[in-house]
């Protein structure tokens, strides 16, 4: 162990390199840090030559953070944590706290949680500020370099999610299947059956972060592969499609009765055992040595209805990865 060049690299040096992991900016980790660019850029030089690495490189009117800075990326986020952790001698105050929070999740889970957990949060701490980002956007990988606290979205409780084996999964709640379509689709009459399903077109929701569902499988083994026409990005991006045009959209019920592009679309059960799917919450594990964190995480359990004694039992049971390759694949939740 090399003490004297460790006794060159300070927690500001750290600081400052997880600021600029997330925002990529040196005007913007100057702003959050209170401090003028000039003394970003001094900082961010003198780690440079301590770990002999560029760090950052720019590319065309963007700077880019170099293999070694992302690797460095999450050790430096949980020293930070550890820190914070020594630091914080008082018990955590909620209504006293002045920082913000990071979460990601798919438009459909914003629908269902979103506008509800902010108000739940702000009643005991009304200076908090929450930041929540689309999941296409930021995904997996905002947990384990710090950018995110938390990710919730939906996927299919038989097929285990791809992921990081320091991310934990936790379900909030379970929920059923059923399928959409427009008031004017020529099965809207009718029931409908595995062959009605499989003989129509079928709307999907990319997401590249998740296995393939058990029931895509299921389907194709017992009958045949489903004909997906389009995939889009979101669910109301979905519906909208749905309502203009003979195409079936398979999703998550409560999404259904509760989103406003899914109004006016007929719902119908699936003739066909899909199992089930949940609403899962997912963290990085050391990010719980956060007093903050940890009570942001009590507040998602407590307006999601999990009751405290079930959560310790589900956090423990952390899934163990499945890799099935990185190919997008397209999920209707």
């Amino acid at each position: 162990m090399d003490l004297i060049k460790l006794s060159r690299i300070s927690m500001k040096h750290l600081i400052t390199l997880h600021v600029m992991l997330d925002t990529l900016s040196v005007t913007a980790c100057a702003e959050r840090l209170c401090v003028s660019p000039s003394s970003v850029s001094k900082t961010l030089s003198q780690l440079r030559d301590n770990l002999n690495d560029e760090l950052f490189y720019r590319h065309g009117n963007k700077l880019i953070s170099t293999p070694l800075a992302r690797r460095l990326g999450p050790t430096v986020h949980q020293m930070i944590s550890d820190m914070n952790q020594i630091m914080t001698k008082e018990a955590f105050q909620p209504e006293e706290y002045e920082g913000s929070f990071s979460l990601a999740m798919r438009e459909s889970t914003f629908e269902l949680i979103a506008s509800g957990l902010h108000s739940h949060v702000l009643k005991q701490a009304p200076n908090v500020r929450l930041d929540i980002w689309s999941k296409d956007s930021i995904g997996f990988d905002g947990l384990t370099k710090g950018m995110l606290d938390f990710v919730i979205l939906p996927h299919d409780l038989s097929q285990p999610p791809l992921m990081h084996n320091s991310l934990v999964w936790q379900t909030l709640f379970t929920d059923e299947m059923i399928c959409l379509m427009a008031h004017d689709h020529p099965l809207v009459d009718k029931e409908l059956t595995v062959e009605d399903y499989l003989n129509c077109g079928h709307i999907g929701i990319l997401d590249s972060d998740l296995s393939v569902p058990f029931f895509e499988m299921q389907l194709a083994q017992q009958h045949r592969k489903r004909k997906v026409v389009v995939n889009v990005a979101d669910f109301g991006g979905a519906a909208t499609m749905c309502h203009n045009s003979d195409l079936l959209f398979t999703c998550s019920h409560r999404w259904a009765n509760t989103a406003l592009q899914s109004k006016a679309l007929v719902q119908k059960p699936l003739s066909f055992n899909y199992g089930k799917v949940a609403y899962s919450l997912v963290w990085h594990q050391p990010s719980m040595n956060d007093p903050a964190v940890r009570w942001l995480h009590q507040q998602i359990l407590s307006f999601c209805g999990v009751k405290e004694e079930a959560s310790v039992e589900q956090a423990t049971q952390v899934t163990v990865a499945v890799v099935l390759g990185n190919d997008s694949n397209s999920y209707d939740y």
